[in-house]
């Protein structure tokens, strides 16, 4: 432990607490240093939609999962969320909050969907003409 400018060395565990922030965690330790989701292959895109598998093993037994994982799940607990409705969430960046998906989905915790693109929405001439085909019945 090194002492400060003046001398004094800090209280134990205080460069890891912030009175206005509270507790400091850095992001790589929440992901175990890495940067990338695991080798599942799924873009976890900032529109994609996470559901819960409650069917899944260890959903309920999240012990054997850290604290991120088990917010992220209780977040998923009650409706499907995006990527982005995630992190606001769970006030994680983006980039954690994407490895931590990584794992989950692993783990068969949860799954993820993308929205309908935009190229397979209906035409916006084709709704018209069924509303007005409503209208004039």
């Amino acid at each position: 432990m090194n002492a400060d400018s003046t001398g004094t060395l800090p209280e134990p565990g205080s460069q890891w607490y912030d009175g206005e922030a509270g507790p400091l965690v850095r992001p790589y330790a929440m992901t175990g240093g890495r940067t990338r989701p695991g080798p599942t292959g799924v873009r976890f895109d900032l529109i994609a939609l996470v559901t819960l598998d409650t069917g899944a093993p260890g959903v309920e037994d999240d012990t054997g999962l850290g604290p991120e994982h088990r917010a992220l799940i209780g977040l998923c607990r009650t409706e499907t969320q995006s990527v982005a409705e995630l992190a606001a969430g769970a006030d994680l960046p983006v980039g954690v909050v994407r490895v931590l998906l990584g794992d989950l989905l692993e783990l068969g915790c949860v799954t993820v969907s993308r929205p309908v693109p935009p190229a397979q929405l209906p035409d916006e001439r084709i709704l018209r003409e069924v509303i007005e085909g409503l209208r004039a019945l």
